[in-house]
């Protein structure tokens, strides 16, 4: 499996390996020629159909000298490109879009018979994925998937044309799969949606998210539940409420802002303006003094001028995120912003993309260095620290979604999924570091979980190298951009 974009596609690939091992397959071992290899594709940047083509590219030889091998190719840029792959790669087996990931086992199986390629394009939702069989990649930390789709006309989105308009799944559908997760070990789920937020629209029902929210945090065993991404538009009192008084849902939020101009969030579509954005973080912030907030930017949209510019700049002053995932503006064709007058010249987009860089990484090292000498409370974690092993660190998470990479002495071995408690010592822009040791050990059933798993006994020892949220192996290039920045990058 290779996938790439958002949080989406990353809980879409988790059902579609699910899928296949329902089947019978198995995952290839490393260092092996695969007989399947599965891309799960983005569209959200213009050059993502360079991307996928040069990757087929470069399995051609590999299919050729192999010639059992089945290539196939899923997610938003098959719903969008359809036939157009095979005429590109005619090597490619199987062509299928987000609507019907369920119908991949059949097609390649059609492929195999048939020896021709197979294009399958849903037009709607055949199945919520939810109700498909799953690999998950995390045996303690998991995505719940509360709706698909997406309802708001950004212009520069395509997402909506790719994934259809918003369906929510009902409730009690979403606990049992909590429920049912936890019972395996789950500690900690992070709700999904394009606009998680809108949830019970399709219902009726104008609170229907907080009160999901409040339902989470009676789940026996659940020990943290986070959820992206929320759309300002729809952000309500009573979802701040619920964060604030359910001690299971973790004081963060990601809130995308896109741009701190309120005339170019006006083009955008975006239905909100800077005064309504800056009320809501200090709404949160009123409720939740320590809660972390992270966003994601589009700098040099068409018509952005300096001044638009200086608007955001004071936004992210303002904010005091603690991360922001930060895009210069790509053309998607289809959209209505890849046809608008005043399209910035690169070289000024670059420019302003930078000195945002500088700005949110200087906001983000100051707000973490208020952290130092604070004791947290980590979810061990699986593999986040690219050096962690040549300082006998391991990873974990803060509750507010901070990395944090901690040193263990000698008999200290923490599993992923297990709680950690450490005092941090240094700050960076980007993560924090505890080298004072672990202040305590919480062994926990996640961990138990992890073991099994890996194949330890629930008293073994974890890895040296360890990460926190669940994903499906995307290549290092490319890393996943939140949900909020599926639609929004």
């Amino acid at each position: 499996m290779r996938t790439y974009g958002c949080q989406m596609n990353v809980h879409d690939s988790e059902r579609l390996s699910g899928l296949l091992e329902d089947a019978g397959y198995a995952r290839a071992a490393e260092e092996t020629t695969a007989d399947i290899v599965v891309f799960n594709t983005c569209a959200v940047r213009e050059n993502a159909d360079n991307r996928l083509y040069g990757n087929l590219g470069h399995l051609r030889p590999v299919k050729d000298a192999n010639p059992g091998m089945q290539i196939a190719v899923g997610g938003c840029l098959a719903q969008k490109d359809r036939g157009e792959i095979v005429r590109r790669a005619p090597w490619v087996d199987v062509v299928f879009g987000t609507h019907n990931i369920g119908s991949l086992p059949a097609l390649l199986e059609r492929a195999r018979v048939q020896r021709e390629a197979q294009v399958e394009i849903a037009e709607s939702l055949e199945h919520f994925p939810s109700t498909l069989p799953s690999r998950r990649e995390s045996a303690y930390a998991a995505w719940v998937s509360i709706s698909v789709g997406c309802n708001n006309t950004c212009t520069f989105c395509i997402v909506p044309a790719l994934r259809g308009k918003e369906q929510d799944r009902r409730p009690g559908d979403i606990l049992a799969e909590v429920r049912a997760l936890v019972d395996e070990g789950v500690s900690e789920i992070t709700l999904l949606g394009q606009n998680v937020n809108a949830y019970g629209s399709g219902f009726g029902d104008r609170q229907a998210f907080s009160k999901l929210l409040r339902a989470c945090g009676e789940v026996e065993g659940l020990e943290r539940v986070r959820f992206t991404s929320p759309h300002p538009r729809d952000f309500t009192d009573d979802v701040i409420e619920a964060m604030a008084e359910t001690p299971s849902v973790m004081p963060q939020l990601h809130m995308p802002l896109q741009s701190g101009s309120s005339r170019v969030l006006k083009d955008m579509r975006r239905s909100y303006r800077q005064e309504r954005f800056l009320s809501i973080v200090e709404k949160v912030r009123a409720a939740m003094p320590h809660a972390a907030i992270t966003t994601d930017i589009i700098v040099g949209f068409p018509g952005e001028t300096e001044e638009d510019f200086a608007e955001t700049l004071h936004v992210v002053r303002q904010a005091r995120f603690s991360m922001a995932f930060t895009f210069q503006y790509s053309k998607r064709p289809g959209t209505p912003a890849a046809t608008m007058d005043g399209q910035v010249p690169p070289e000024v987009v670059k420019d302003r993309y930078q000195r945002l860089v500088e700005l949110q990484d200087a906001v983000s090292w100051e707000e973490n260095q208020k952290l130092v000498g604070r004791e947290v409370e980590l979810l061990v974690a699986e593999g986040e620290g690219r050096k962690d092993g040549e300082h006998r660190r391991l990873s974990g998470r803060a509750p507010d979604n901070r990395l944090v990479h901690f040193a263990v002495g000698e008999g200290e071995e923490p599993r992923p999924g297990d709680v950690a408690t450490v005092e941090v010592t240094y700050a960076a822009p980007h993560h924090l570091v505890a080298d004072s040791g672990v202040r305590n050990l919480r062994r926990t059933r996640a961990g138990d979980a992890w073991a099994a798993r890996n194949g330890r006994s629930a008293e073994a020892a974890g890895p040296g190298v360890l990460l926190g949220m669940p994903k499906v192996g995307a290549p290092a290039a490319e890393p996943v951009t939140p949900v909020g920045g599926c639609c929004d990058a």
